[in-house]
C-alpha cells in the first residue's frame, strides 16, 4: 500500500493505514484532479476527502487517471452533518460512492459531532456500522470528537471508532485527547497538520500564529537540512499520528512526502510539544449543529 520505508498504522480492526496521507480540504474542484494525480504519482496511497469538500468527483477522476490499483489505495471520505440520521446517512454514503466512482470506501468518517443534535449523530454512526457490517466500508470513525463525545458515542454503539480526525499541530498538540485515543484504541489523524488553519482562519489577522515560521521549527529545519513542513510532519509520525497535509502545488506535495529518511531526537520532539498554546484554530466542536452550519450537499 505504501512505498518501502513509508510508515503505516494498524487500526483497531486490523486495517492498515498509511501514516502519511494527502488531503484535499479547500482544494477547488478545478485543482483537485491534478493535485491528487501528482500525489499518487509520488507515492501517497492515503487520500482524504469529504462530501462537504465538494470535490469527491475530482478525487475519483484522479484515481482513474493515476493507474494505481484500487487495492493499493486507502480512500476515506466523510458524512456531512446535514445528512446525519440513519436512512439519510446511508443515502449520503451512496451519493459519495457514486461521485467517487468506487464500489467501496476504505474509511468512512462522521465529519463533526453535534452535541445539540446528538440523536442524529448516533443514528448516523449506526448507519456507518451498518455499512461496515455489510462490507461496504473497511473501517469507520469520526472527526473532531472530544473525549466526552467519544465516551457518549461508544456507550450507544457497538463499534469503537477506528480513527478520530482532529486538529493537531505544534501550536495545538491535543495531548489529553491523544492519550484518550490511546486508551480506547483509536488512531489519531491530524487535519491541518502544519497549522495552516491558523493562517487561513487566523484569530488575529494582524498576527497569524503559523508553526511553519516558529523559530524552533525553523532552527530544526536548518539543523537537518529540511523544510519546516518536513520537520512538523516528522514530529507527527514520531507521535504515531496519521497526518494528511494538503497542497495543490506539485513541489510542495513532493516536499511533504520526503520525511522518511531522518528522525528527530526525543528531546526535539518534546521541545516541539512545548510549543502548544492550547488554543484551537478551527471551530469549537461543542457548538456545531445544522442551525449554525446550514450547508447541504448537492447530488
Amino acid at each position: 500500500m505504501t512505498r518501502p520505508g513509508s510508515p503505516v498504522l494498524t487500526l483497531n480492526n486490523g486495517v492498515v493505514l498509511p501514516a502519511l496521507g494527502f488531503g484535499v480540504f479547500r482544494s477547488a474542484p478545478e485543482d483537485t484532479v491534478a493535485a491528487v494525480e501528482s500525489a499518487l504519482a509520488l507515492g501517497y496511497r492515503l487520500i482524504d476527502t469529504a462530501a462537504a469538500y465538494l470535490n469527491e468527483r475530482e478525487v475519483g477522476e484522479a484515481i482513474v487517471r493515476s493507474g494505481v490499483a484500487r487495492h493499493d489505495l486507502l480512500i476515506q471520505t466523510k458524512l456531512w452533518i446535514s445528512d446525519y440520521g440513519y436512512d439519510s446517512g446511508l443515502r449520503a454514503f451512496d451519493t459519495s460512492l457514486r461521485k467517487l466512482g468506487l464500489d467501496s470506501v476504505d474509511l468512512y468518517l462522521l465529519h463533526q459531532p453535534m452535541p445539540n443534535e446528538w440523536e442524529r449523530t448516533v443514528a448516523a454512526y449506526q448507519a456507518a456500522e451498518k455499512l461496515l457490517a455489510d462490507g461496504r466500508v473497511r473501517a469507520i470513525g469520526v472527526c473532531n470528537f472530544s473525549a466526552k463525545h467519544l465516551q457518549d458515542l461508544i456507550a450507544r454503539s457497538s463499534v469503537v471508532p477506528a480513527v478520530n480526525q482532529v486538529e493537531v499541530h505544534p501550536y495545538f498538540v491535543q495531548r489529553e485527547l491523544r492519550e484518550a485515543h490511546a486508551r480506547l484504541g483509536i488512531t489519531t489523524q491530524a487535519w491541518s497538520p502544519l497549522g495552516g488553519v491558523n493562517v487561513y482562519m487566523p484569530r488575529d489577522p494582524r498576527a497569524p500564529q503559523n508553526p511553519l515560521a516558529d523559530p524552533l521549527i525553523v532552527a530544526l529545519a536548518a539543523r537537518y537540512g529540511k523544510t519546516p513542513a518536513q520537520i512538523i510532519l516528522r514530529w507527527h509520525l514520531q507521535h504515531g499520528v496519521s497526518a494528511i497535509p494538503k497542497s495543490v502545488k506539485p513541489t510542495r506535495i513532493a516536499e511533504n512526502f520526503k520525511v522518511f529518511g531522518f528522525a528527530l531526537t526525543s528531546a526535539e520532539v518534546a521541545a516541539i510539544d512545548a510549543l502548544d498554546t492550547g488554543v484551537r484554530g478551527g471551530p469549537d466542536p461543542d457548538v456545531i449543529d445544522t442551525k449554525l452550519y446550514t450547508k447541504t450537499i448537492p447530488d
